[in-house]
C-alpha cells in the first residue's frame, strides 16, 4: 500500500517555495520538524544544555532499515560526538570507557524495551611516554604503529517490564575502527574499516568507528529560521564533520516478536558512570531533530533522561507545536489548526496499515515493519513519494529526514500540501553498498599541501627513525622516546651552541 503520496513532480528550493508563496499570499511554510514528544532524538546534535558539553555521551542519530544487500536481516546504527573536526587530535575521537551505548528495540508496541545491546568500550595505549595517536603509517588494526586503540564487548539483555530475564555475552573483544587521522597516517583507511566489521554467531554482523556524518541539512534555522529572510539555505552545514558510529545487523526473526507481528520500535540511549559508580542515562535518541526544536528549554534536559513509556509528559510539545507558530510570526504564513493529531498519529505511533503495531501506546521511537522489503530504488522522501521501504517506516541513510518533517509539520497530512524542504537533498559523502554502509570517514589531511610540495614523499622519509615502532631493530636498543628524546637533545645543543655564540658576538660588537 501507499499511505501518503506526493502530487508535486517538481522540488523547488525552499526560498524560491516561499517566497512565491508571501507575494500570492498561497500556502507554504518553512519549519524544521515538530515531531512527537521523545528522546534526545536523532539528529540531535547538541540538542540540549547538558549533553551539549559532553560529546563522548552525546547521541546524533539513529537509523534502522532493512539491509539492501541482506533483505531477511535489519541494520540499525546509532552515532555519537557531534561535530568531529577530523584533523582534531592529538587526542581524536575514541568512545567514552564509563558509557553504556545501548541499542534498544520494543518488539510489541508497549513503549518498554524487550531487547537491549549494550556497546561498551575499552582503551589500550601502547607507549604513553609519546604525544602521538599513531606512531607511524598504520596498515592493519593490529599494526605496532597505531599506538591508542579501543575494544568493545556487546552485552545481549532480555526484559520483560522492564525487568531483566537474561543478560548474555553477545560479542567480547571486538576491535575499533581508529579515526581517520591522515592519509601519511593511515594510507589506506578501507582496510581498517574492513578490518573492524566483524561476523558474530548467528548471522548478526557488527561494527563500531569513526564515520562521515550522514545526516544532511541545513542547521542554519537556527539563525531566526534560516536568516529571517530565508537566504540561508541550500548549505550542508554537516558536510566534512565526523561522527563515531555502531552498527548491528541482525537477523529478523531475532528481534521480531513473531512473523504476524514484524513491527519493532528502535531507540538509543547513553548512560554515564557518575562518582557513586552508578550508571545514569543522559541521552537518548529515536525520531530526528525532536529534542532540537519540538521540546522547549525546560524539557530537554529531563528528555534526555526520560524513557519512552514516559513519553505522555512531553505530549503537549507535539500536540501544540512551537515552530510553525515562530515560521507565523516571521513570515506571516498560517500555522495549521491544534491540536496537532496527525503527528501524533504518524510520528508516536506509527503509520496505520505500514508501521503501526497493535495495541500501541504512543511514544517516540523509530518503528519499523521488519517484512518491508528493500526498495527496487530508493526516493529520498520515503512515504512521502510512494516509498513504503523509507521514513518514517524507520530511517534509513539517504531519507531526507528534515524535507519530510518540514512538510507533515506544516500539514501535508490535515489537507496543507506543500512541497517544501531546505535545498539539501543528499550527503556530500557517497554511502557504502555494504555493511556498515556509513561513509567513510573525512580524512585529518584533508585541505590544500604546501606549496612546492607534492604530497607523495613516504612519512618515513620525512620523520626518518624518530617514528620507529617501538621494538623496531636497528635501533641500538633504543625506542622511540629515546630517539626522539636523543633527536629533541642533539636539536637543542645545536640551538644553545649557535646561541652562546651569537650572545658573544654581540658582547664583542659592545666593546667596539
Amino acid at each position: 500500500m501507499t499511505p501518503f503520496t506526493s502530487g508535486f513532480v517538481g522540488r523547488r528550493s525552499l526560498a524560491t517555495l516561499v517566497c512565491g508563496a508571501l507575494a500570492t499570499g498561497g500556502l507554504a511554510a518553512v519549519g524544521v520538524t515538530a515531531l512527537e514528544p521523545g528522546a534526545a532524538s536523532a539528529s540531535s546534535h547538541r540538542e540540549a544544555p547538558l549533553i551539549s558539553g559532553q560529546p563522548q555521551y552525546d547521541n546524533t542519530d539513529v537509523y534502522a532499515f532493512a539491509s539492501p544487500d541482506k533483505p531477511d536481516t535489519t541494520t540499525i546504527i546509532a552515532n555519537w560526538i557531534p561535530f568531529e573536526e577530523p584533523a582534531g587530535g592529538p587526542n581524536f575521537f575514541p568512545f567514552a570507557e564509563d558509557a553504556q551505548y545501548d541499542l534498544h528495540i520494543d518488539n510489541n508496541g508497549d513503549a518498554q524495551g524487550e531487547l537491549v545491546f549494550r556497546y561498551t568500550f575499552k582503551t589500550h595505549v601502547k607507549n604513553d611516554k609519546t604525544f602521538l595517536y599513531n606512531t607511524g603509517p598504520v596498515e592493519s588494526l593490529d599494526d605496532p604503529d597505531l599506538n591508542i586503540t579501543q575494544t568493545y564487548d556487546i552485552d545481549l539483555l532480555q526484559l520483560k517490564d522492564q525487568h531483566l530475564v537474561k543478560k548474555t555475552k553477545y560479542a567480547d573483544d571486538v576491535a575499533v575502527a581508529p579515526s581517520n587521522v591522515g592519509k601519511a597516517s593511515m594510507p589506506d583507511y578501507a582496510k581498517l574499516r574492513s578490518e573492524a566489521v566483524h561476523e558474530l554467531p548467528g548471522g548478526a554482523t557488527t561494527f563500531a568507528g569513526q564515520a562521515d556524518d550522514p545526516f544532511f541539512l541545513d542547521l542554519r534555522v537556527f539563525d531566526l529560521l534560516y536568516g529571517g529572510n530565508l537566504s540561508e539555505v541550500g548549505n550542508d552545514t554537516l558536510k566534512g564533520y565526523n561522527v563515531n558510529s555502531v552498527a548491528l545487523q541482525l537477523p529478523n526473526d531475532v528481534i521480531q516478536e513473531s512473523a504476524d507481528q514484524p513491527i519493532v520500535g528502535i531507540w538509543s540511549t547513553t548512560q554515564r558512570k557518575n562518582a557513586s559508580g552508578h550508571y545514569r542515562q543522559v541521552s537518548r535518541l529515536g525520531m530526528p531533530l525532536v529534542n532540537e526544536v519540538v521540546n522547549p528549554l525546560k524539557d530537554k534536559d529531563k528528555f534526555n533522561a526520560s524513557a519512552p513509556w514516559n513519553d505522555g509528559d512531553f505530549l503537549k510539545n507535539v500536540t501544540n507545536p512551537e515552530l510553525p507558530k515562530l515560521i507565523e510570526a516571521i513570515y506571516k504564513i498560517e500555522a495549521p489548526d491544534e491540536p496537532r493529531n496527525d503527528l501524533v498519529d504518524v510520528f508516536l505511533k506509527g503509520v496505520e496499515g505500514l508501521n503501526q503495531p497493535p495495541n500501541v501506546r504512543p511514544s517516540e521511537m523509530l518503528r519499523l515493519n521488519t517484512s518491508t522489503k528493500p526498495a527496487a530504488e530508493e526516493k529520498r522522501l520515503g512515504v512521502l513519494d510512494g516509498d513504503n521501504a523509507g521514513f518514517p517506516n524507520g530511517r534509513r541513510l539517504g531519507d531526507d529526514v528534515l524535507d519530510i518533517a518540514l512538510q507533515v509539520v506544516e500539514g501535508e497530512l490535515v489537507g496543507s500540501k506543500n512541497d517544501l524542504g531546505d535545498a539539501v537533498d543528499k550527503n556530500d559523502v557517497k554511502f557504502e553498498k555494504t555493511f556498515p554502509y556509513v561513509g567513510q570517514p573525512t580524512s585529518g589531511s584533508r585541505g590544500p599541501l604546501a606549496k612546492g610540495t607534492t604530497g607523495t614523499n613516504d612519512v618515513r622519509n620525512q620523520l626518518g627513525d624518530a617514528l620507529q615502532p617501538a621494538g623496531a631493530n636497528g635501533t641500538g636498543g633504543m625506542d622511540d622516546t629515546t630517539l626522539i628524546a636523543v633527536s629533541a637533545a642533539s636539536g637543542a645543543a645545536g640551538f644553545l651552541l649557535v646561541g652562546t655564540g651569537l650572545l658573544w658576538w654581540r658582547s664583542r660588537r659592545r666593546s667596539y
